[in-house]
């Protein structure tokens, strides 16, 4: 089973270049975030035309996940217990909840697409939300995994945190920023602590999966690692290969985001009908 995730920035406007790279590179189940649109508004028809069903979540032109998959995807659901809201300017227990976070069920394997709040400046309220946003789902995290020990278990998507130094291009140039921050990386380092390992970067020890559109930022190769796949030791278990598509940068209307992949080597209901490669 191949399966990815994918800060899409828009998936109306890069609809044909999505579409075209899931059969491309023969993907199964692809997580995907900032649809900016409503379920009613993705273009289902071209995914479904090439063999994917999608699940889609999203409240308006801002943020969204979605899934499209060759598989059956059961156990839907959006919006992880607890996930905080937030409105600009306003506090309390009842502020509006994003759409940042989608599960599905495929073959067994539990899978969370995910678009992490990106925190925006150290002393925003956007950075506080994301921190609370962070430690709301660690803890779903470890609920999860306990009632479901063997039950491969995959966090994924744009994180919007740099763990470590080597995941932006000059860490000199992010000293007082959000994605760099201790507090944002302990928050990150605290899914470890619950069970959860990073299962690409054993497999791809370098490479960024976002540029920024300005100041030529992806011909200098001034990037950031910020989208990740986060999986249970079942999942590990199963992970036999990784590949962050540095490729899909490039040509005509590219995401700022490349897709990362993993290959899980498990026997899906597909595998007889698939295509002999050569």
């Amino acid at each position: 089973m191949r399966v990815a995730t994918w800060n899409v920035n828009s998936v109306r406007t890069r609809v044909g270049r999505i579409v075209d790279w899931l059969v491309r590179e023969d993907v199964d189940v692809l997580g995907m975030q900032e649809i900016k649109c409503k379920p009613e508004q993705f273009p289902v028809e071209a995914f479904e035309a090439a063999g994917y069903q999608v699940e889609a979540h999203g409240l308006n032109q801002w943020n969204g996940v979605a899934f499209a998959s060759r598989l059956p995807m059961e156990d839907v659901t959006r919006d992880f217990p607890g996930q905080p809201g937030f409105l600009k300017g306003h506090e309390g227990p009842d502020l509006p909840v994003e759409a940042r976070a989608m599960g599905v069920t495929v073959d067994g394997v539990r899978l969370w697409s995910l678009y992490v709040p990106n925190g925006r400046e150290l002393g925003d309220p956007h950075y506080t939300y994301k921190l609370d946003w962070l430690a709301q789902l660690a803890d779903r995290t470890t609920e999860w995994l306990d009632a479901e020990p063997d039950t491969p278990l995959a966090l994924m998507g744009d994180w919007n945190v740099a763990p470590l130094d080597q995941d932006v291009w000059d860490v000199r140039l992010f000293e007082g920023a959000t994605h760099v921050s201790e507090r944002e990386r302990a928050a990150f380092r605290e899914f470890e602590a619950r069970g959860l390992q990073d299962v690409v970067r054993p497999l791809v020890p370098e490479g960024y999966t976002y540029w920024d559109y300005k100041q030529l930022r992806f011909p200098r190769n001034e990037g950031m690692r910020i989208d990740f796949v986060l999986g249970s030791q079942a999942f590990a278990d199963v992970t036999v290969g990784a590949t962050i598509h540095r490729d899909e940068r490039k040509g005509d209307a590219p995401s700022d985001h490349v897709p990362v992949s993993v290959d899980l080597d498990l026997e899906t209901s597909l595998d007889d009908d698939r295509p002999m490669i050569f």
